[in-house]
């Protein structure tokens, strides 16, 4: 049994303790040198960090004797390798040596969960610097330093930084430190991380994480890159597993903290974790939060990532969270175009992928708040995503087989993640279209004609998504799921019928009854209570392959949404009748949502706020009994025929499910 790891608070400490004042050591010989490492930090290349204890920070994380009784090593000269070139020139990608051969894709598979060892942390340290990835060539994935982007209109002009003599890794020294040439004129400033006071807690900070989860954090590792790394590809996967196998644990807390908590949301059906205790999550969230503040002052993709993570399972504060994302993100320089940096071919493809990951985010976080968006088009510049960007393999430039292509559940969902992105993109255009604050200004100077105009704006923007659904590929459908394996296709389908009623619910509260034309009064409600049904039904044919697979965080409200749009649909009703079928509808959604929330606990927060709009309505005035009569067809113009045009969730069977329903209504 290891002995237990004594975890010192994450509140700022004062200065470390001087050297004189330790205890003299136990375990071999006493340090005589301020400045040299103890035997295993020399060997892994660590800053050495004393603490009040026998041991270093890092001995004391290893589980391993700290002594200093080795030779120094002789110097290595370090390994020269071609520059880096776009993706386009594979002859140029950088060489490997013969002790650092390819990553083979099976090296990405990871045994079969078993009973965890009780040692979490016994490690090997002499087989992974064989596989280290050179996280040295990298611009944004340095150990000991951090990066941020020199914007065009700064007072370091990059005109004049292209003036200077750069060295061999495109690096030039300033006064106030130093600056390195990507392509053409980006240019970033190279800090070092040591310079903030708060660089030493991160390994604390990194046990204390590991010691929430002690012994089963390997475990949790795997149902990670099991359930939630095919859908939400922002790691990169064989690099993590290699240096997590083999004893390299630099890595950032908040990041690691983040794939324990969402890899606990399967605790309960794994056969052998279900058997013991479940780790508090929320021990896990306070030092995830703590780390990811810390370390935002050091701009790094891991930081992103930590985020990005953290915010699938949070709602109170990720507004707040997302914006500051985009603002590290923009010191990242994600938002600009990486095709030809000279930085490894596998980190411009991590950067693409995460910049779009950013760029859901901060999308559907604008419209779950109705707040403004913070990513604008004329400053995104990331080339689309394409099949080459999801190899995760970082040995050689003309390596292009996916590491899990031969799994066809992770080809699926990497799909649907793609699918997702430009689903965002016609989302954020109905967001623009219909909510910015220059939309409403204009719809509300259009008066009784407001209608005729939304009506006029939508076509364009429906058309694009009817296109979008007519292209989906048959893999990314509802009914493309295998029993017994998780399908993540439902949060793709979910955003599709939440990107529709924000459409339709901009319809439906410009109508005005007193002012309206009746048949465009009819037909605009005809297609909303299309909508809202498709909608309904699509909770209901959900099975528990998708209720058990990874949502998307906006999920909760975009099921929140749809009853959303049935309450107000009920309130506006023209008549009694009409109200009572929305009003029993709203019943039967609100009875599936509770049953589907018995395998998906997330659910519960889609009743709450459910329940808060049903209550909305209790003093809602009695509308009049009337026998409803469709109105005497007439022409109606083309962008109201375009609203009544069928094409919610792709079935064939839409037309007569509302004419059952319309029947159901009149009786």
């Amino acid at each position: 049994m290891a002995t237990a790891v004594a975890i010192q608070p994450l509140a700022p400490r004062s200065n470390p303790m001087a050297i004189s004042t330790v205890r003299p050591r136990s375990v071999g010989a006493p340090r005589n040198r301020r400045e040299r490492p103890c035997d295993g930090c020399r060997r892994r290349k660590s800053k050495c960090v004393l603490q009040d204890s026998l041991r270093c920070v890092l001995c004391e994380f290893h589980k391993q004797d700290c002594t200093f009784v080795e030779a120094a090593q002789p110097r290595k000269r370090k390994l020269e390798e071609s520059s880096y070139s776009a993706e386009s020139q594979p002859s140029k990608s950088p060489r490997l040596t013969s002790d650092q051969p390819p990553l083979s894709p099976r090296s990405t598979q990871r045994p079969p969960t078993s009973a965890p060892s009780n040692d979490v942390f016994q490690l090997n340290h002499t087989a992974h610097v064989d596989r280290r990835v050179p996280l040295g060539e990298t611009l944004s994935l340095q150990r000991e330093q951090h990066c941020r982007h020199i914007g065009r209109t700064t007072a370091i002009d990059p005109s004049l930084l292209g003036l200077a003599i750069l060295g061999d890794q495109t690096e030039t020294s300033v006064g106030f430190g130093k600056i390195r040439k990507v392509a053409g004129n980006d240019y970033f400033t190279m800090h070092n991380d040591a310079s903030f006071s708060t660089h030493e807690d991160e390994m604390q900070a990194l046990m204390a994480v590991e010691q929430a989860v002690a012994p089963y954090g390997p475990a949790l590792i795997d149902i990670y890159f099991r359930n939630v790394h095919p859908s939400f590809p922002i790691l990169q996967k064989t690099t993590f597993l290699n240096r997590h196998r083999d004893g390299d644990r630099q890595f950032s807390a908040a990041l690691l903290a983040g794939m324990y908590l969402l890899a606990l949301k399967w605790w309960s059906q794994d056969p052998v974790l279900s058997q013991h205790p479940k780790p508090l999550t929320y021990v896990l969230e306070d030092l995830a939060m703590k780390s990811l503040n810390v370390a935002m002052q050091r701009p790094k993709l891991s930081v992103l990532q930590a985020g990005l993570l953290l915010l699938q399972r949070r709602q109170a504060t990720d507004w707040g969270l997302t914006v500051q994302l985009v603002a590290l993100a923009q010191d990242l320089g994600l938002h600009l175009d990486c095709t030809n940096w000279s930085v490894p071919m596998w980190e411009r493809r991590l950067r693409r992928r995460l910049a779009w990951a950013l760029y859901m985010q901060d999308k559907w976080t604008a419209l779950v708040h109705g707040r403004p968006s913070h990513i604008q088009a004329a400053d995104w510049a990331v080339t689309p995503l394409v099949s080459s960007d999801f190899n995760e393999e970082y040995s050689t430039a003309d390596q292009e087989i996916l590491a899990d292509e031969d799994d066809e559940e992770d080809e699926k969902s990497r799909l649907v993640f793609a699918q997702m992105i430009e689903l965002t993109g016609i989302m954020a255009e109905v967001i623009d279209v219909f909510y910015t604050q220059k939309a409403v200004a204009e719809f509300d100077r259009g008066g009784a004609h407001a209608t005729q105009l939304i009506l006029a704006k939508a076509k364009p923007v429906q058309l694009k998504l009817k296109e979008w659904f007519a292209r989906l590929p048959a893999i990314a459908r509802m009914d493309a799921y295998s029993s017994g394996k998780l399908s993540s296709n439902g949060y793709l389908h979910l955003a599709y019928f939440a990107t529709e009623i924000s459409i339709h619910r901009r319809i439906v509260q410009s109508l005005d009854p007193a002012v309206a034309d009746p048949y465009l009064l009819y037909i605009c409600r005809s297609a909303a209570k299309t909508r809202l049904i498709s909608a309904m039904d699509f909770v209901n044919r959900l099975k528990p392959e998708h209720l058990e697979s990874f949502w998307y965080f906006a999920s909760t409200t975009n099921f929140a949404l749809i009853s959303t749009f049935g309450n107000l649909l009920r309130a506006t009703a023209p008549g009694h009748e009409e109200a009572e079928f929305y009003r029993n509808r709203l019943k039967e959604y609100r009875w599936a949502l509770g049953v589907s929330s018995r395998r998906a606990e997330w659910l519960e927060g889609a009743l709450r706020i459910l329940d808060a709009t049903e209550s909305l309505l209790e003093n809602m005035p009695e509308k009049s009994h009337s026998v409803r009569t469709s109105p005497v067809p007439m022409p109606a113009p083309a962008y109201a025929i375009a609203i009544s045009h069928d094409y919610g969730d792709g079935d064939d069977d839409d037309e007569d499910m509302e004419e059952d329903y319309d029947e159901e209504e009149s009786e």
